[in-house]
């Protein structure tokens, strides 16, 4: 049991929700296009959800999973379990039924909530579901409030979420967020980016990802209004713009064109946005310019994840109008970084390192899987799985995941340095390079590119190649290109390219070459078949 000191420091995401809400009752918490929600009328229903959860046995440590698109509702089921002390885990309503059963079976659910679309896909398979719609306002409207859980039950530590991480490389994974990892992001966020407690939110992003759960959290433990979209309707959220303050305008990199495209046709102004954009690094640096100019406000240059939140690379920002040569970031003052090589030792300046990071940001671990949560603590650090580079003034490029390397022939090849190079010509929307296997060297690179005005030509073609040719090393080259319409390209809930499934798409390479613009061509062996020296 805590110390009486500890007890007395032990607030969690409900209690300070519960807090603000005494002193801005009458401010607007939650607005959809369903309902607007006061602080007050929030407070209530949160308050009477808990009870209906607790009167079904659902109480400290237990999971409630809900399986829905965006809605208000998805919000008070955050704050009424953080209430109780259960655990909400964010199921994926974009996985196939397989992948869905997986991930509701390693939770194993008190009870789960659906909307009426989702519910269909849970017939005889959980038990039980309450359906969102009128049997859920009953069971809120017909339940006492509930008392809190007791800070002797419930300390920060408590995990209150588990969002699933991507299953690139095989089945999703549970990181469980903690009460105390989501009050210290709200903190850092706060402090490094300037949010007032009243800026509001546009949570268009999935709920159950990071971006949509933990920066509507963030809002509603301050006192902001969260703005409910369901999915990136460019046209909503044009007009939140227009009309509403905000602190932190999310934007995927799958979605700045489009919403560029959006406030250019309805002549947007904005009425005040101090922040947009995330991941920086996936976003062609004529788009960076673009959209920061019509919003009027930076865009984020951050490196995080679920697990990590903000930090690690949380404090730098690009200006309004600036297209960047480079992406340099600066470690976030609130966690500690080393770069490391495989056998965990630190790096020299200039040399490429894995990031490992501790800091009070961090998640608990990966929910039943301690042989993965003990491999990504090994040594005290967490193991983020990204290289990145230190340079002599302390700021840190990032270089590619870990695991999307490339070994050709020896050499090592970061998908991402391809990327920048293809990225940098304007008439380039999207670049995704991934791994083909070789029979001479092992893998080489392959480049899927979506032009901006499509469909891209064989002068194109040349010229992007042209430009590999004097920016990289010759066994950096990419050895075919593969035009792709930049819908096509598969992408995750936060906008990031799915590249085992364009793994999946290559062409052989008789094919490629019966195709290729001719010469040179992406398949010449005067122009590409340079492996290493």
């Amino acid at each position: 049991m805590l110390p009486i000191q500890g007890l007395a420091a032990s607030s969690t995401v409900a209690s300070l929700f519960a807090a603000r809400a005494r002193v801005v009752p009458d401010a607007r918490a939650i607005v959809d296009d369903r309902v607007t929600w006061t602080y007050g009328a929030l407070l209530d229903r949160v308050g009477r959800l808990a009870g209906h959860l607790r009167g079904r046995g659902v109480g400290v440590g237990d999971r409630v999973a809900i399986l829905s698109r965006n809605r208000a509702e998805y919000l008070e089921l955050f704050l009424a379990c953080g209430w109780i002390g259960a655990i909400v885990a964010c199921q994926n309503w974009r996985l196939a039924d397989a992948e869905l059963t997986h991930c509701l079976d390693l939770v194993a659910p008190s009870l789960l909530i659906a909307s009426p679309a989702e519910a269909p896909r849970l017939a005889g398979r959980v038990e039980p579901v309450l359906v969102l719609g009128e049997a859920y306002e009953a069971a809120v409207a017909g339940a006492a409030p509930a008392a809190p859980a007791a800070p002797a039950q419930l300390d920060a530590e408590a995990p209150l979420l588990i969002l699933y991480t991507s299953g690139t490389t095989g089945l999703p994974k549970g990181a469980v967020i903690s009460h105390r990892a989501e009050i210290v992001r709200n903190l850092v966020m706060r402090a490094e980016f300037g949010i007032a407690p009243d800026d509001a939110y546009v949570c268009w992003s999935p709920l159950y990802h990071m971006g949509g759960a933990e920066y509507s959290l963030s809002t509603l433990m301050a006192g902001g209004t969260v703005f409910v979209v369901d999915g990136f309707d460019g046209e909503r959220i044009a007009a939140l713009v227009e009309a509403e303050p905000i602190g932190w305008l999310l934007l995927m990199p799958g979605m700045v064109g489009r919403f560029a495209d959006v406030l250019e046709a309805r002549g947007t102004r904005p009425r005040g946005i101090k922040l947009c954009g995330v991941m920086a690094d996936l976003v062609p640096p004529a788009e960076l310019a673009r959209i920061t100019r019509l919003l009027g406000a930076p865009y984020a240059n951050t490196f995080g994840a679920t697990e990590t939140g903000c930090p690690p690379c949380s404090s730098s920002l690009i200006p309004v109008g600036v297209a960047p040569a480079r992406l340099s970031k600066q470690q976030s003052p609130f966690c500690e970084v080393r770069l490391v090589d495989e056998d965990g030792r630190d790096v020299p300046d200039g040399a490429p390192g894995e990031l490992w990071m501790r800091g009070p940001t961090l998640f608990t671990g990966y929910w039943q899987a301690p042989e993965a949560t003990a491999a990504a603590f090994a040594g005290g650090w967490f193991h983020m799985g990204d290289v990145f580079v230190r340079n002599p003034d302390g700021s840190l490029d990032f270089v590619d995941r870990r695991k999307y390397l490339i070994k050709s022939g020896g050499e090592n090849i970061y998908p991402a340095e391809i990327e920048r190079v293809l990225l940098a010509d304007a008439r380039v929307a999207e670049a995704a390079v991934v791994r083909r296997p070789d029979p001479k060297w092992g893998e080489v690179p392959v480049a899927f590119v979506a032009p901006a005005a499509p469909p891209g030509s064989d002068a194109l073609a040349v010229e992007l190649l042209s430009a590999c040719r004097a920016q990289l090393a010759g066994y950096k080259q990419p050895r075919d290109l593969v035009f792709l319409a930049y819908d096509e390209f598969p992408r995750s809930a936060s906008g990031k390219v799915l590249r085992h499934e364009l793994e999946r798409r290559l062409p052989s390479p008789t094919t490629l070459a019966a195709a290729s613009p001719s010469p040179p061509s992406p398949t010449s062996p005067t122009s590409n078949d340079q492996g290493p020296p």
